[in-house]
């Protein structure tokens, strides 16, 4: 994510390095990088400028020209206004409504019907909510399939009338059957053409004044750049919609729509999609994002992904099989699962500052715990207790059964031994007290 603008960007702030103080010369010199890293990163060219210029007024403002640090300085000016270009703060959705109805508009493609199942599975146990979705693509071949299947993956009831080719009647019967049975967000997933037209226009607004929605979202790809904001422009021009959903925001995407579209409409990024995944859904922090494309990391987004893993009662347990020094492949295992729930692995490693960069050019595969599962899986039950008992023809065995080679089992057990040594020495603090240092972290 951003991952070309962020290396521009610390190759404009060496520029400053070593600079006794920030003159207008050396000052000009850096953003005449840090512009061309913007316009590179497709942000429009007027949106660039104007963020440069308030950049270079706040950096030879009053109580500056003296800086010690003028590197350091200028990073966090840039910081600050990166974060007030995405918006400053982030802001909820209004799910004040009895139901709250919340329509979704977008081009074909730019992932609509996906992510309104994902708004709903995270309504849903997030929030607390009960949410139905609503099948109004009466075009595109199979949409209203698809929403039904992806309303089974996550538990969500979908209403649909495949035979009714009127997606206004549809809406309100839609919301008259959630009055009904108790549904208190209904989220309608609505048509989208390859590109704008009147059409589509039309039936969308007459949609949106039929059912009055408590929130209209514009949902964007945003690896179509510039095209997006865009798109962004001209529908909120006839929708006058309330927020804007940025999809694929962990493909080869440049940046420029998540860091113009703010400017342009002045409508904020409620969310992110991240992935495939059901749960591959962010809240949009801007001072957050700011942070990880200067390559700070997001700490606090990886600390409240790890809370909404973290067992209360299984850390207890586990907390005394390790004082007991009774953790086992089973517990190994266990950890492992919990970790793949918190989302794509390289994306929660470049949330620890200075990993971003480090693993810039690795290429970290979401599937890199199938090969230890598959070890751990070819292990007896009576090895996965006592990892003890693995002697050389035990492992050769269990290399032949996970299709590895011995090499590869040796290397696990010497990861497991000195993970179970490492989690030893931290139990003496007690898996409770590191869940309290985490809760003051993300107070802090």
């Amino acid at each position: 994510m951003f991952e070309n603008l962020s290396d521009r960007l610390d190759r404009a702030f060496k520029l400053l390095k070593g600079q006794g103080y920030i003159t207008e010369i050396n000052v000009a010199e850096t953003l005449k990088d840090v512009r061309k890293a913007l316009l590179d990163a497709d942000v429009s060219y007027k949106v660039a400028k104007e963020f440069t210029d308030q950049v270079k007024t706040k950096a030879l403002g009053q109580n500056v020209l003296t800086a010690v640090s003028p590197g350091q300085l200028m990073v966090k000016i840039v910081h600050d206004e990166l974060a007030s270009l995405m918006g400053g703060e982030k802001e909820e959705l209004n799910l004040k409504g009895s139901p709250t109805v919340i329509l979704m508009a977008g081009l074909q493609g730019s992932g609509k019907t996906t992510f309104s199942a994902k708004l709903a599975h995270f309504l849903h146990t997030k929030r607390g909510k009960s949410p139905m979705l609503v099948a109004c693509d009466i075009y595109r071949p199979a949409a209203i399939e698809q929403l039904k299947v992806l309303g089974e993956q996550i538990g969500v009831e979908v209403y649909s009338e495949p035979d009714t080719k009127d997606p206004v009647r549809i809406a309100k019967n839609a919301l008259n059957h959630a009055r009904d049975h108790g549904f208190n967000v209904i989220i309608i997933d609505t048509a989208g053409r390859l590109a704008i037209d009147e059409q589509m226009m039309n039936e969308i607004a007459a949609v949106k004044a039929a059912v009055n929605p408590h929130e209209t979202l514009f949902v964007v790809d945003s690896m179509t750049g510039q095209d997006a904001v865009n798109t962004a422009k001209a529908f909120n021009e006839r929708l006058d919609y309330e927020g804007v959903i940025l999809t694929k925001l962990d493909g080869d995407t440049r940046g420029g729509a998540a860091l113009t579209i703010r400017a342009v409409v002045s409508k904020p990024i409620k969310f992110v999609g991240i992935g495939e995944k059901m749960d591959a859904i962010d809240i949009f922090y801007p001072e957050r994002m700011a942070d990880r494309i200067l390559g700070m990391g997001d700490i606090v987004s990886l600390v409240e992904r790890a809370q909404e893993q973290y067992d209360e009662e299984e850390a207890r347990k586990l907390q005394k099989k390790l004082a007991k020094d009774q953790f086992n492949f089973n517990d190994f295992l266990s950890q492992i699962k919990q970790i793949k729930k918190m989302g794509n692995v390289k994306d929660l490693m470049g949330m620890i500052p200075g990993m971003g960069k480090a693993l810039k050019d690795v290429d970290i595969d979401d599937n890199a715990f199938k090969g230890i599962e598959a070890i751990i899986h070819s292990m007896t039950p009576l090895e996965r207790e006592n990892p003890a008992i693995i002697n050389g023809s035990r492992r050769k065995r269990i290399a032949r059964g996970s299709g590895k080679d011995i090499q590869e089992v040796n290397r696990l057990i010497k990861q497991f031994d000195d993970t179970r040594k490492m989690m030893k020495m931290l139990s003496t603090g007690g898996v409770r007290q590191m869940a309290q240092r985490m809760n003051n972290a993300k107070r802090r």
